[in-house]
């Protein structure tokens, strides 16, 4: 097992009420490292009772850490922020080991979590009302913002630390308190980072952790009337199932779901920096982000060149253990996640599809899986359709820039997209018709702590991060005072 210098953060134990428990019928869940299929170590199977549990100490916490100033909640965030970069290696090394991705990436998703911390801290401070111009003599018109209360999250595999202070940094920040639920596979990430938040100084019962049961937790943390907002990052089929469950006690929801990412590379592109881009928008996490890009666009007159630029560059991928420096490419996280995405390659060429680069299950074994090119790819096949959530690229030919639009938006989804061109007006016009939350020109990452996170679609509901992260906390209020 990989050894970290700051043994305190490797937590198999959850977090309620500000004390560390197992589960109250003291069963454990296995967690592995999808590297080397080895057993990491348990976290408690926890259900219902215990959701209770942390939701009941989330609503004790709120009133006093509501009534801090925002300067004092900034404080405590700051001083979380600042643990979290200390021990920046070792929250990397517990990242990789259970979550597989490369080391490199894990430090950068690292300083991500912590930036979120930094942002919100300071943004807390900026929850301004109005005072509005009086409809007649004799009446003031007052809004003020308060925070909405208890807050639930829950969080995907793929990035476990980021997802985390996404969601906690903004609720925190605007007085509410929250019980978060992590994946089962990544587990320990949460847990370091909550361990990091009580040396920090946040209260007991500010910011609870369980693990477990899906089900049950999810089932309690959506029909419990004391928490007033969930947010969830994951698949669309579960994220309309959450909202139906929030529905009954009117909750408000913030879902960041799936995504169907076109990148499109016009015939005015610098192909150089546009297979750049392709690459760290295909191939980061072993294509398993939910901005992946999922289809490539690329216009007719320079087809050849970029696929021919692209495949070298893919064949030349290290794939391997995430902690060993030399590796780019990381296990899936999953031996299921690696058999599914053999389905969709094998599905593809079987209805004609042509492998320029990997296409199998890699020698490594386990859940590693090679990164993959194909062409001579239609609409009709599942790569076209679904979200892949693997490093398979499929990749279109089109004519025109009407064709491309009308072949981008033509989805269910519409989180994120790239454009790659150096035509201002072009890059305009087509920005301006693509169905996304985001869109990504001549960059192939567009994730940051100011700029807002969110599709629209069935791509999702609300924003996290920027200004407009901290909006789905507060509830605003508005008194109409006679004088």
């Amino acid at each position: 097992m990989m050894k970290v210098s700051n043994t305190t953060l490797f937590k198999t134990q959850c977090f309620i009420d500000g004390q560390w428990c197992d589960a109250i019928s003291g069963l454990n869940v296995d967690v592995f490292n999808p590297a080397t299929q080895e057993k990491i170590g348990t976290i408690p199977n926890m259900g219902t009772k215990e959701t209770q549990l942390a939701i009941e100490a989330a609503e004790r916490a709120l009133p006093e850490w509501r009534n801090l100033t925002a300067q004092e909640r900034a404080r405590k965030l700051l001083a979380w922020h600042k643990l979290i970069i200390e021990n920046q290696e070792d929250l990397a090394k517990i990242m990789t080991m259970e979550q597989g991705k490369p080391l490199f990436e894990s430090r950068g998703e690292i300083s991500f979590a912590a930036s979120y911390l930094e942002w919100f801290a300071e943004e807390g401070k900026r929850i301004y009302g109005d005072v509005i111009p009086s409809n007649q003599k004799g009446r003031r018109l007052i809004v003020t913002k308060e925070p909405i209360g208890v807050c639930a999250a829950i969080t995907p595999w793929n990035f476990p630390s980021a997802m985390i202070t996404r969601k906690a940094a903004p609720a925190l920040a605007a007085g509410c308190t929250m019980v978060l639920k992590p994946a089962s596979q990544t587990p320990y990430s949460a847990l370091a980072l909550v361990a990091l938040a009580e040396q920090a100084g946040i209260p007991a019962g500010v910011i609870n952790v369980v693990t477990g049961k899906s089900s049950e937790i999810g089932g309690e943390l959506t029909s419990n009337p004391i928490v007033r907002k969930l947010s969830f990052t994951g698949s669309t089929p579960i994220g309309i199932q959450l909202m139906r469950q929030c529905a009954e006690t009117m909750k408000k929801v913030t879902m960041e779901l799936g995504g169907n990412a076109p990148f499109i590379v016009f015939n005015d592109a610098d192909i150089d920096a546009a297979v750049e881009g392709a690459l760290i928008a295909k191939y980061r996490n072993a294509g398993q982000t939910c901005v992946c890009a999922n289809r490539f666009y690329v216009q007719e007159d320079v087809y050849e060149q970029f696929v021919t630029k692209f495949a070298q560059r893919i064949a030349a991928l290290p794939v391997g253990n995430g902690i060993e420096l030399e590796t780019i490419i990381g296990p899936m996280i999953d031996e299921k996640a690696a058999q599914n995405t053999q389905i969709l390659v094998d599905e593809a060429v079987n209805q004609g599809a042509e492998i320029l680069v990997g296409g199998k299950r890699h020698s490594l074994g386990g859940s590693f899986f090679e990164p993959t090119l194909l062409t001579n790819v239609n609409v009709d096949m599942r790569v076209a359709r679904e979200e892949i959530f693997g490093p398979v690229a499929p990749v279109f030919k089109f004519v025109s820039e009407q064709d491309v639009i009308e072949a981008a938006n033509d989805t269910e989804f519409g989180l994120a997209c790239y454009i790659y061109s150096r035509d201002v007006g072009r890059i305009w016009n087509v920005y301006e018709a693509l169905e996304y939350g985001m869109v990504g020109v001549n960059v192939g990452v567009l994730a940051t702590e100011v700029a807002p996170f969110g599709g629209i679609k069935s791509s999702g509901l609300g924003r996290e991060g920027s200004k407009y992260g901290i909006e789905d906390y507060i509830e605003i209020k508005y008194m109409c005072l006679g004088l």
